[in-house]
């Protein structure tokens, strides 16, 4: 019986840690997306600035303008 009574001890102890360890693993990664998101969103808006105030042409869209150069 007490072998018993310690392989159930650690299963629980195990699977607390696990759960733990899941927790904390989804946390950093939710946390990782919503910075990774903000910075090319940031970097979008940028872009996007600069390229309407530099390159486009007359009557010439942003959009059109990245095509534009992405062929040159």
């Amino acid at each position: 019986m007490a072998k018993s009574k310690i392989v159930k001890g650690v299963q629980k102890i195990s699977d607390g840690v696990v759960e733990g360890y899941k927790k904390i693993e989804t946390g950093v990664v939710e946390g990782y997306k919503k910075i990774e998101t903000g910075v090319v969103d940031g970097y979008t808006k940028i872009e996007d600035k600069f390229v309407d105030a530099f390159l486009t042409k007359d009557g010439e869209t942003v959009e059109e303008a990245k095509e534009r150069l992405k062929g040159q």
